[in-house]
């Protein structure tokens, strides 16, 4: 509670200073002052110009020129490119998946070489690697498929060989 009152008093505090830096970049436009040949009134001739005579109206000022004097660059003029909406649902998937990489959890675990992998969509897969470690059922992880070998069942599951296991979260 003490840091939001802190912060409001901040707030408030600060507007008086900003008023004040603002109404200081007007304080160089003052009488005697330097001001650019571009933004001078047009000098009267003949005459009339020893006498110049009030205005009814103050003149106004002329249009900033494209690099400003404090050293920023211009502000661009054209607008900024956007996306045009979609026409419809992409005709191929746009997550970039690695075909061979399975991510999910083991149903069917143990000292190995067959487990049973069951990932989000609830598709089963029969793992085979030998040398692959002690995984129990319940454990998530990120496997790396190949082609499953030949003349080896672990399962009802679709068959692939397991090059690559490691925990995830």
């Amino acid at each position: 509670m003490t840091t939001t009152l802190d912060r409001r008093l901040a707030a408030v505090l600060s507007l008086p200073l900003a008023l004040a830096l603002a109404l200081a970049g007007c304080a160089d436009r003052q009488e005697g002052a330097d001001v650019p040949a571009s933004e001078r009134p047009a000098e009267p001739t003949g005459s009339a110009a020893s006498t110049p005579e009030p205005s009814p109206t103050p003149p106004t000022p002329a249009a900033p020129t494209p690099a400003a004097s404090s050293g920023r660059p211009p502000l661009s003029t054209t607008d900024l490119p956007t996306l045009r909406p979609p026409t419809g649902p992409p005709r191929h998937p746009t997550d970039q998946l690695k075909p061979n990489v399975l991510a999910g959890r083991i149903s069917h675990g143990g000292d190995g070489p067959c487990y049973t992998l069951v990932t989000d969509d609830g598709r089963e897969h029969a793992l085979y690697g030998r040398d692959k470690g002690t995984w129990p059922a319940g454990t998530w992880v990120r496997v790396t498929v190949g082609p499953a070998p030949a003349g080896v069942e672990c399962g009802s599951a679709r068959p692939v060989g397991l090059l690559r296991i490691e925990r995830v979260a």
